[in-house]
């Protein structure tokens, strides 16, 4: 094995740890097929499934695999109207997988994440039955304050660009603390515990995923 395979492998052991401390299950994937595999294992026939922005999710291609599948599906990005997305997001909460990626993930096991409009963050929060979370190695930062600077300067910027946005950061490729319309930083969550055991799931892969 590679020693930077090896490494991963050894960080995320420690982390499984840190995180069944906290109330949430760790699993450790050596690749994105594998956690493709993995993350499918856990649905049952007839569940309900959504997802959060992810670029991540569409790296490993389980949405792909999710949208040629015949479980009940709510994509938000289906919705048109102010009302189709209220009435989508109703059913989004109650669902019974939400998938999505963290920002961040500390040495001791706590979830940082940035939401702009904040509906990821809600349903990490509350709602779904169960939360899977598929973050690659390259997330992992040694604390919480700095899991917020990872996030609005290295994993901001290229999201605004991918949305469009005339924030900023996208001409600046750095967090310029503003306060725009469209601003992808206005919700800071950080995840301690989870106060439901086993309902939040983090699936590590010893790869770099996502922004």
């Amino acid at each position: 094995m590679l020693p930077k395979k090896q490494n991963y492998e050894n960080l995320a052991d420690s982390l499984i740890e840190k995180f069944n401390l906290r109330g949430i299950e760790g699993y450790y994937c050596d690749n994105a097929k594998e956690a493709l595999s993995m993350a499918k294992r856990f649905l049952t026939p007839g569940c309900s499934i959504s997802w959060g922005g992810s670029e991540t999710l569409k790296e490993i291609g389980l949405i792909d695999e999710l949208k040629a599948s015949d479980y009940i599906l709510y994509d938000r990005d289906e919705a048109v109207t102010p009302e189709d997305k209220a009435r989508l997001y109703r059913k989004i909460v109650t669902v019974d997988y939400f998938f999505m990626s963290s920002n961040a993930i500390t040495l001791d096991g706590q979830l940082v994440n940035i939401d702009g409009s904040g509906n990821r963050v809600a349903c990490l929060i509350t709602g779904p039955s169960n939360v899977i979370i598929i973050a690659g190695m390259n997330k992992i930062v040694t604390d919480v304050e700095t899991g917020i600077e990872r996030v609005r300067n290295m994993a901001a910027p290229p999201n605004v660009i991918r949305l469009g946005f005339q924030n900023p950061c996208a001409q600046l490729g750095r967090c310029a603390n503003c306060l725009s319309k469209d601003c992808i930083c206005c919700e800071i969550v950080i995840t301690r515990k989870s106060r439901i055991p086993g309902r939040i799931k983090v699936i590590l892969v010893g790869e770099e995923l996502g922004f």
